[in-house]
């Protein structure tokens, strides 16, 4: 029962970064129509600029700010130069944001240098509770009690104010939208600041978890986030949770009872899930 219990709590942690680096590749990729595969390189500036503040500072709330003001930034500027040019073109849109993702990773490697970086995880969130012979690292509970409080912040957004009425209602009729004196181009690139900078902060969080950081990171998570977002279904924030949670807790749970197949699971679901409902778990048909 304390190795489930482990398993799960570990698993869950796991499924919260994915979720956050996930959220805003359902904000992008769900709700704009927008396919950014340069959503990891984005994650991994926020990785590298976010401990590059933590070494500087040693604050840990000073590394989040720094990496979340790195993926506004970045995201300000690949809307406006890269992505605005190519709406509606999906063709387009993969190969532009395939380059710029090469691009973000050998930049990695000009400012930073080719080698890996360790990241300690901060004091205060350092070491694990045990109760009843389940072990609770400090950590990974933070972790997801961020993602639970980043997907209650977005569910309101998206379904409580005017902004999140505005894109929603931009993604069905954009002429309509604009026709009532809304500068929908103005708000679609929020939207896309908004997850570039959710990307970024995902990368900030990854790199005391795993304790490492390398510049070819986000190839490796941007893959994970897709495939995160087709499982639950484009634009379902709520399918975005369940499914960084399912991802999670399978990669978890296979690790330690089959490995060999730890890798391939994820791909597995998402098969499964595409033969047995082509829009999601939690997408809607059309």
């Amino acid at each position: 029962m304390e190795v489930l219990m482990n398993l799960a709590i570990n698993g869950l942690a796991t499924g919260m970064l994915l979720f956050l680096l996930a959220a805003g590749l359902t904000l992008i990729f769900g709700l704009m129509d927008v396919l950014n595969f340069s959503h990891g390189g984005l994650f991994a500036w926020g990785a590298y600029s976010g401990v590059w503040f933590y070494m500087l500072t040693g604050s840990f709330i000073v590394a989040i700010l720094g990496a979340i003001v790195t993926g506004l930034c970045l995201g300000l500027l690949m809307e406006k130069w890269i992505i605005r040019p190519v709406y509606g073109s999906h063709v387009t849109q993969i190969l532009v944001t395939l380059g710029v993702m090469l691009v973000l990773s050998e930049m990695l490697k000009v400012v930073w240098g080719p080698n890996p970086l360790n990241v300690n995880v901060p004091a205060y969130l350092d070491g694990s509770w045990e109760i009843g012979g389940i072990i609770i690292i400090k950590y990974r509970l933070f972790l997801i009690v961020v993602g639970l409080l980043i997907f209650t912040g977005l569910q309101l957004l998206l379904n409580r104010t005017r902004l999140g009425l505005i894109v929603r209602a931009g993604v069905i009729n954009k002429e309509m939208v604009e026709a009532l004196g809304v500068n929908i181009k103005r708000v679609f690139t929020m939207v896309f600041m908004l997850g570039a900078a959710l990307a970024s902060m995902a990368g900030v969080f990854v790199a005391p978890y795993s304790g490492v950081i390398h510049a070819d990171m986000g190839m490796q998570f941007a893959i994970l986030a897709f495939i995160v977002v087709v499982i639950g279904g484009m634009g379902n924030m709520r399918g975005t949770l369940f499914a960084s949670i399912l991802v999670g807790l399978s990669g978890a749970f296979m690790a330690y009872y089959v490995p060999e197949l730890s890798l391939a699971v994820n791909m597995l679901i998402m098969v499964a899930v595409l033969l047995l409902k082509p829009s999601g778990l939690f997408g809607a048909r059309g």
